[in-house]
């Protein structure tokens, strides 16, 4: 189906999102969503003063000359492959966009560093954390939602008899903390009424899986396309073989309706009222996407352009990393990009409940018109990936 034949759904979908969200009739409506995205296109005109990420001349077809910035939420992997695949497929250059891709990292707060004045233009973070953000003041605005399901998974032995948020009672929990903890916390306490510091000892893990394969907690929080991989591709003492998944009891967060959505595109809404900045936003959003729908045809060219752009992780820890984050993505029943309203009716429900915020966020916590404008710049693509499949990946010792 191509991205023109989905547009009815992509208003409808986002006619459900301002009949579930608060303060929706402030919202964009969907209708209007769908006819300026029909008729505004980039005019590659207005005042770029006091904007630091737009300058320069009018290229053909690709709007006024702009240089922006990404700010990526950890080092390069195929966690972000499909802007390094826009970077190097030309797609940002098309739209006459320079961008400065910005390495994160566990020194890096990305919905911090995003939120301040003279910050990146674009930021890559989860939407739980930006809204716990806006609370304390930031003004970031979700304009594009790259993955459309939850990554986040909790991972025991299977001796333990942990394959369940309820049997965390008494255990050793491992969780990241830094906000990558609130799905996990979210699904004991509210599915199991457990409390962390109470009926658990909530432990702060490092960014991998050593606490677990030494024994020293009962279960870890652990991404599907990363750290889940790493206890796969480490050696069983006991067998002198890799460890195999049926060795593992494995907590899906998707299944326990605690999942939050995670990385989308985020822009400040001050910088996105400066001049030219709106259709600047569009046309960054549409080389993204374009990106990813050529990780999703393409996943091996994207794992050598993640290495290319400085990722440390082996070749084969790589090409796991983009065989689970592609099916993190596709199908977008909604196009790429759009968000899903039920998700993000749950984030917020979640969230509020778990007490990662107080209140529902405001009507500006995301802008569905840049996305769908984006979209329908794209009509020659698929931007939804109906017939996408996850493929098999052979897992190999140490990521090598």
């Amino acid at each position: 189906m191509k991205t023109r034949q989905a547009m009815a759904l992509v208003a409808s979908a986002l006619f459900a999102v301002t009949a579930c969200t608060p303060a929706a009739s402030q919202r964009p409506s969907a209708s209007a969503a769908a006819s300026d995205a029909a008729s505004e296109a980039p005019s590659g005109s207005g005042d770029t003063s006091g904007s630091p990420a737009a300058s320069g001349s009018a290229a053909a077809g690709g709007g006024e000359a702009a240089s922006v910035r990404l700010q990526l939420q950890w080092a390069p992997q195929a966690q972000f492959a499909g802007y390094f695949a826009a970077q190097e497929q030309g797609y940002y250059e098309a739209e006459n966009l320079t961008v400065d891709i910005l390495e994160g990292g566990p020194t890096v707060v990305p919905q911090q560093v995003g939120s301040a004045q003279g910050g990146p233009e674009f930021t890559i973070s989860w939407v739980p954390k930006v809204l716990e953000a806006r609370e304390a003041g930031s003004d970031l605005v979700n304009i594009a939602q790259v993955f459309q399901r939850s990554g986040t998974l909790s991972v025991a032995w299977k001796d333990s008899g942990i394959d369940d948020p309820c049997d965390f009672e008494g255990k050793k929990v491992g969780v990241w903390d830094f906000g990558n903890e609130f799905e996990v916390t979210a699904a004991a306490s509210l599915n199991c009424g457990l409390v962390a510091g109470e009926d658990y000892e909530k432990v702060t893990q490092p960014f991998d899986m050593t606490l677990l394969l030494s024994r020293q907690i009962d279960v870890a929080e652990a991404m599907i396309y990363n750290e889940y991989a790493q206890v796969l591709e480490a050696t069983n003492p006991e067998t002198g073989e890799l460890y195999k998944a049926e060795d593992l009891n494995v907590i899906n967060y998707n299944d326990q309706r605690t999942a939050m959505l995670q990385d989308a595109i985020f822009a400040r809404k001050s910088w996105l009222g400066e001049g030219n900045n709106r259709d600047v936003a569009v046309r960054f959003v549409r080389a993204s996407l374009k990106g990813w729908i050529y990780c999703r045809d393409n996943p091996d060219d994207c794992v050598e352009y993640t290495t290319a752009a400085g990722s440390q992780l082996g070749p084969g820890h790589q090409r796991w990393m983009m065989n689970e984050v592609n099916p993190l993505i596709w199908p977008s029943p909604l196009g790429v990009g759009v968000v899903d309203p039920v998700q993000w009716v749950q984030t917020v429900r979640v969230a509020k409940q778990a007490g990662v915020i107080k209140a529902d966020p405001s009507f500006d916590a995301y802008d569905p018109t840049i996305a769908v404008e984006a979209l329908a710049g794209m009509t020659d693509m698929d931007a939804i990936g109906a017939d996408f499949e996850r493929g098999t990946v052979e897992v190999t010792p140490g990521g090598n």
